[in-house]
């Protein structure tokens, strides 16, 4: 409990400003590359619900459009997502500006990953469990398949690892994450643009 209570908050902060510090450089010419390539604000702003379900404001670059059809609503994902923004999730440099919501208290460098405030009627009692804990940039499931595994076993996942936290967790979980992100795997299932939906489990 040691560890979840108070280490925990401490390696993260210390993470989220080592990397900022580290990939600011990276933040700062996306930052500007988007805002060019999107005429706009490149940040996207999304409810997610955290720690014992509290909704906060998670932050990430932008890597679609906001193109519409004759009736004034959003194409389909793999239209409104552009090359760089392809290429910016690819390498998940979308994610980096989340590190300000681990500064926040919002989020964890580790942990079940937040998903969308529609979800939270559609967990049963044991999935529910994933938000005993802060969600994190990385975790469990996005080093074990990501999104070419299915839902209720990215949820598995989410639940084994609120049981069974640990710093040598959380390390082995950063060390994969930075495998992936070089080898580019798992990304997004074959053919589709974003993960698919969650239905609720059978």
């Amino acid at each position: 409990m040691h560890y979840k209570n108070s280490i925990k908050v401490f390696f993260d902060v210390f993470t989220a400003v080592v990397l900022l510090l580290l990939f600011s450089p990276l933040i700062l010419i996306t930052y500007l590359v988007l805002s060019i390539s999107f005429g706009g604000s490149p940040i996207f702003y999304q409810l997610r619900p955290g720690k014992n379900e509290k909704v906060f404001k998670i932050i990430k670059f932008k890597t679609m459009n906001d193109r519409r059809d004759e009736n004034g609503l959003l194409l389909p994902d793999e239209i409104r997502l552009t090359k760089i923004g392809s290429l910016i999730r690819k390498t998940s440099i979308d994610e980096l500006p989340q590190l300000l919501n681990v500064l926040k208290g919002d989020m964890s460098i580790v942990g079940p990953r937040p998903l969308l405030v529609k979800y939270l009627d559609l967990y049963n009692e044991n999935q529910k469990k994933r938000h005993l804990v802060k969600p994190g940039i990385t975790g469990l499931a996005q080093v074990n398949g990501r999104n070419n595994i299915s839902w209720e076993k990215k949820l598995e996942l989410d639940v084994f690892y609120v049981r069974n936290q640990s710093f040598f967790l959380d390390l082995t979980i950063l060390f994969k994450t930075l495998q992936k992100v070089i080898q580019s795997k798992d990304i997004n299932k074959k053919g589709e643009a974003t993960t698919s939906s969650f239905k609720g489990s059978k």
